[in-house]
């Protein structure tokens, strides 16, 4: 794999019941920060993995029936989560972006593609399919804003299903193998089903030699894999797939088990963002 640097940053955080995301969690609410990576490219340049909480997320969920999104995952996005802001702090171009890898079309991955919808979008047909089904009360009630997603982000998708598959090293075993979205082999999308339609990871290699799989919403915390704790299943049925959620947990912890340089990240861990520094003092 051609190696890559990652930057794993947050940009807006939500609370919510921790029962909810692993099972015999506590009943109190817990901060869950949003995740984005920030991956620099030798020579194509700046891919974002999703793009956390924005300001746009507010406007978004003011109307009904999306208000209870915002109800059920009260967040927090503050001034340095407004995009110009956030990009300044991290020392990041807008001009350098050249394309967003999205895992899946949850609200709190997609809240800041208004900013990046003239650009490649690498995602899942199945996902994107699902955000654009009639019905905006099945929609909230599985996660998915559509007025986050401006239409023009429909003719920049380039789908994981349609890139060609491409073997993955050892390092990630059991996972065998990725699609590879830039053709090569540097950032391989993974499959990782169950949390909803179209949810799938990225495998890349950083220039250390570590090994890193960012796993999204697979899983809400390192602990739920090193544990093999599961969400309950009022969780993982109202959004997905609860047989084959934990056929991918279950791979997960595999993973983690078979080779402790990989670095699994899911991407509301503050745990595993704080754990992770990837070659790079400014990775959290």
């Amino acid at each position: 794999m051609i190696r890559t640097r990652l930057r794993w940053l947050e940009r807006g955080s939500c609370s919510h019941p921790q029962a909810m995301t692993i099972g015999g969690g506590s009943l109190c609410p817990v901060s869950f920060p949003a995740m984005v990576g920030v991956i620099r490219h030798p020579s194509r340049g700046v891919f974002l993995f999703d793009t956390g909480y924005d300001p746009a997320f507010i406007a978004a969920t003011r109307p009904f029936p999306e208000r209870f999104y915002r109800w059920t995952t009260p967040v927090r996005i503050g001034p340095r989560e407004e995009w110009r802001a956030w990009l300044a702090a991290h020392d990041i171009a807008e001009s350098e972006i050249a394309g967003t890898i999205l895992s899946h079309f949850h609200g709190d991955h997609v809240a800041g593609m208004a900013h990046l919808a003239d650009r490649p979008v690498y995602c899942a047909r199945a996902g994107l399919q699902q955000l654009r089904r009639p019905g905006r009360i099945a929609r909230v009630r599985q996660g998915l804003l559509a007025a986050l997603v401006p239409e023009a982000v429909d003719a920049q998708a380039r789908f994981f299903e349609d890139a060609p598959a491409h073997a993955l090293p050892s390092a990630f075993a059991p996972f065998a193998e990725g699609r590879d979205i830039l053709g090569d082999g540097s950032l391989l999308a993974v499959e990782l089903p169950g949390h909803c339609a179209g949810h799938w990871g990225l495998a890349l290699m950083l220039e250390s030699g570590q090994p890193v799989l960012l796993a999204a919403d697979a899983v809400w915390s390192g602990r739920s894999i090193a544990e093999r704790r599961p969400p309950p299943r009022i969780t993982t049925a109202l959004l997905g797939d609860t047989r084959r959620y934990r056929q991918t947990l279950d791979l997960l912890s595999a993973a983690a088990a078979n080779n402790r340089e990989l670095a699994i990240l899911p991407s509301h861990c503050a745990h595993s963002a704080r754990a992770f520094r990837g070659g790079d003092d400014d990775a959290v």
